[in-house]
């Protein structure tokens, strides 16, 4: 699809959502928030319990293995929470009325790209813009 085909689809009558719509997204957010909470608490206990237990007589690959697995499971951690936090903010923005607007422009952001990525907060144009910077 050409720039100006994609510019048109995103400012075309196609970005209005009916109520029905917004109701399945924000299901679908709320959703995910639970499955990300779920892993959040998962992975956390099991940092915990990595914390606790005994290295002793491990030696140097050992402990950098248990090392290298803790720091993963903290990035994924820290991952999984910002997700929650993307989706809890695209639920404020359906409540506000002000979902499926650009924070950049203001301008509409495709129905296409928000039913791939619910949380996005930029049309096409401005992420792609803000990715060249």
């Amino acid at each position: 699809m050409t720039r100006a085909a994609k510019t048109a689809t995103e400012t075309s009558g196609d970005a209005v959502w009916t109520g029905r719509e917004l109701a399945a997204v924000r299901d679908r957010l709320h959703g995910e928030i639970e499955e990300l909470s779920a892993e959040v608490a998962r992975a956390e206990s099991q940092i915990a319990s990595g914390d606790i237990s005994d290295s002793a007589g491990d030696d140097q690959a050992d402990a950098g293995a248990k090392t290298y697995e803790r720091e993963r499971e903290i990035a994924l951690t820290l991952n999984a929470r910002d997700l929650i936090a993307q989706n809890e903010r695209a639920i404020v923005r359906i409540d506000a009325g002000t979902y499926g607007v650009c924070e950049s422009c203001h301008k509409p952001i495709g129905k296409e790209r928000l039913q791939a990525f619910p949380r996005a907060t930029l049309c096409v144009s401005c992420k792609q813009r803000e990715e060249r910077r």
